[in-house]
């Protein structure tokens, strides 16, 4: 499935394309520009010239919160209930009883061709890495990684709750593995009662082996869950000044205003950056017999407001976390639109879904700027209300200026590692 149209060979010049004017460097809504792509950059040479019709154009997304490790289980392990609870039991119980490094692998390199194929060219994952999961799961990412190098630049960050931390125990072979494979130090922060400390000596683990740090914090309405403030406090006292991400904080929404305030400050002069989830949590909080009243995600802008660096990212695939997505930053984008109201607001809100995850995980920034690769998503559409009204399934994405084949993977490759044994 090449687009909504194939284009010529050679060196190009589009013109007649619309583009959200940060990318601009300027601070309107939408622009019209004029492209030229030559050896696989963005360039100020003209080339052969193609009408587009006014279709608008991004740099190509990142993805900076996603489980490629637990994705596409559902049809094997579906979430009883939608709750967090079921979702947390259920995937601990398929983990246990599937996850050898042929299914891994063949679910992880599934998600990347759905990635790839809608138009994300830098991505991290999240890895389920309680023992004995971390010495089967790291050396796939390992090989991933290898094999999808010059397509999709892979991160990886561990994943493990705040009681399996500690500086005696497993946590210190995870943080080497994380370290091998110049990973992210990952953690899930809860109110355990010895919270702090668990989080000054995730730090320590992080700082002694120069590694970068990413929470999943707060991921409940329940507003007594303050462990952000712990995160950022510990930053603060111990001057840790390797980046942080901080993800959910979905608690946030439901503190006293005040209370809020003063927590989003110390985010702010912590320098974390936050990604915000909506889609996933929008499907888990808040989930009850009747209709749910709560949105389930964090404050993002008044996060923003403060100058702290704010993103949006897919999280789960078809797992008992979310039963649905597919990796796909413009679905990210439309709901992240839709449920957190970025419309009607800021103007620069596409950087949240590709300069500031660029940012936050040190990927190279996605650009339009001359000598920047032509990595690039085109849709149809001309305007925001075009754009967000349909899936844009028949966009065409660009690498290095070539146009490539969007044909998303069968879900029927997936189906013997669905028979249950």
């Amino acid at each position: 499935m090449m687009g909504f149209t194939t284009l010529p060979s050679g060196p190009l010049t589009l013109q007649n394309l619309t583009v959200p004017d940060c990318f601009l460097g300027g601070d309107g809504d939408l622009s019209a520009i004029t492209l030229h792509i030559r050896d696989g950059e963005i360039s100020n040479q003209p080339g052969q010239l193609v009408d587009m019709k006014g279709a608008m154009v991004f740099p190509a997304f990142v993805d900076m919160h996603t489980h490629l490790d637990k994705g596409h289980i559902w049809p094997r392990a579906a979430n009883p209930d939608g709750s967090f609870e079921g979702a947390l039991a259920t995937v601990g119980a398929d983990r246990q009883a599937h996850w050898t490094a042929e299914d891994v692998a063949a679910r992880m390199d599934f998600a990347m061709r759905c990635s790839y194929a809608h138009g994300t060219r830098a991505l991290r994952t999240h890895l389920d890495s309680i023992p004995p999961q971390d010495d089967i799961s790291w050396p796939v990412f390992k090989e991933l990684r290898t094999e999808w190098k010059g397509r999709i630049d892979l991160q990886a960050a561990c994943l493990v709750g705040c009681d399996h931390v500690s500086a005696d125990g497993a946590f210190a072979h995870t943080a080497d593995l994380v370290a091998e494979a110049d990973g992210v130090l990952g953690m899930v922060a809860y109110p355990v009662p010895d919270i702090e400390d668990r989080v000054r000596v995730f730090f320590e683990m992080a700082r002694a082996r120069g590694l970068s740090a990413d929470f999943h914090v707060d991921e409940t309405l329940d507003p007594s869950s303050e462990t952000l403030r712990v995160v950022a406090l510990a930053v603060l006292e111990m001057g840790f000044d390797a980046p942080v991400t901080v993800g959910h904080l979905c608690s946030l929404s439901t503190q006293d205003p005040a209370r809020a305030e003063d927590t989003m400050d110390l985010v702010a002069r912590a320098g974390l950056n936050v990604v915000s989830l909506p889609m996933c949590n929008l499907y888990l909080q808040d989930r009850q017999a009747g209709t749910p009243r709560g949105r389930g995600v964090t404050l993002v802008h008044e996060m923003k407001a403060r100058g702290i660096n704010v993103s949006f990212a897919s999280d789960n695939t078809r797992d008992p976390f979310y039963a649905y997505g597919d990796l796909d930053m413009i679905e990210v984008m439309r709901e992240a639109t839709r449920i957190s109201h970025l419309d009607h607001a800021a103007l620069d809100w596409s950087h949240a879904f590709v300069t500031n995850p660029a940012k936050a995980c040190g990927f190279d920034a996605p650009s339009i700027a001359p000598g920047a690769p032509a990595d690039l998503v085109i849709c149809r559409a001309r305007s925001w209300t075009e754009l967000f009204a349909r899936p844009q399934a028949d966009r065409m994405v660009l690498r290095a200026g070539v146009q490539i084949d969007r044909t998303l993977p069968d879900y029927a490759e997936l189906d013997p590692f669905m028979r249950m044994s």
